[in-house]
Parts: C-alpha cells; sequence; structure tokens
C-alpha cells in the first residue's frame, strides 16, 4: 500500500442459511429429540417413522407458535413458581402433540414429566453442541456470539 492509502477490511459473519434448511433441521433436531425420548421411556410409543417426523413437525409448530404466547401469559404465575410454571407449558406442549398425532403416544402424567425432562436435557445438551443443529433460533444466535 502507498502511503496515504488505507484499505478498510470488514469481517464478513456467515449468514444464516436459508429459511427451508433452518426448518428442515429444527424439524429434523425435534425427530431426534422424540426419537430419544421413545427410546429411552417405554410409556412412550411411536407407531413408525411417519407418525415420528409427523410429531416432530407438530412439536415444532407448537413451540415456535404456541409456546411464546403460553410463556408471556403465565410469565406472573412463573415469577411465583420460580420458572416451574414454565415446565408446565412444555409438558403441554408435548400432551397437545400426542393428541394431534395419531401414531405417537405418551401414556400417564409421570410419563409426560419425564418426556419433558429428557426433551429439556437433550436440548440443553444440544445447545452446548457444535454440530447442523446450531442454525436454528437461540442456538444460532448462541453460535454467533460465540464466533463459530
Amino acid at each position: 500500500m502507498s502511503p496515504g492509502r488505507y484499505q478498510v477490511v470488514v469481517e464478513e459473519r456467515d449468514p444464516a442459511p436459508p429459511l427451508a434448511v433452518r426448518l428442515g433441521i429444527s424439524w429434523l433436531t425435534n425427530a431426534l429429540v422424540l426419537a430419544i425420548v421413545a427410546g429411552l421411556l417405554s410409556g412412550v410409543t411411536v407407531k413408525n417413522v411417519g407418525a415420528l417426523l409427523a410429531a416432530a413437525a407438530v412439536f415444532g409448530v407448537l413451540n415456535t407458535v404456541l409456546k411464546p404466547i403460553l410463556r408471556v401469559v403465565t410469565l406472573p404465575l412463573a415469577i411465583l413458581t420460580l420458572g416451574l410454571a414454565w415446565f408446565f407449558v412444555s409438558m403441554l406442549m408435548l400432551d397437545i402433540t400426542k393428541g394431534i398425532v395419531r401414531g405417537f403416544h405418551i401414556r400417564g402424567f409421570g410419563t409426560l414429566v419425564a418426556a419433558a425432562l429428557i426433551v429439556w436435557l437433550v436440548n440443553l445438551a444440544l445447545d452446548h453442541t457444535p454440530g447442523p443443529w446450531q442454525v436454528t433460533g437461540k442456538r444460532l444466535r448462541r453460535r454467533r456470539r460465540r464466533g463459530f
């Protein structure tokens, strides 16, 4: 470079993948999480792969659309219960999924509680494990902050 000239360096971030890719990854991640739940709990049964994929799609839509609304509505109760109310919102998402999708069953309240706990634990693990699931929602924002 000659004196008096400056070079501007712009740091580029990886752009987020297209929406269709993010939705597909989110859908498959939900399918993985629900398959793990079904594999660990005898009270959770999935008739076939089609039912698992349908449950993953319904669960994903519910978590994207209904869950945030319910979290706002239950905010005062969540404050009083130190967040426990939001665990019941997560359980409700699984229960509604079970009610909508034929071939996806959760037997009993105790199994529903255990399933919600497993979903939470698997999502926690995925949040902290690099992989293709890091390109959606909250995980993408965390990934960008960490500089991956």
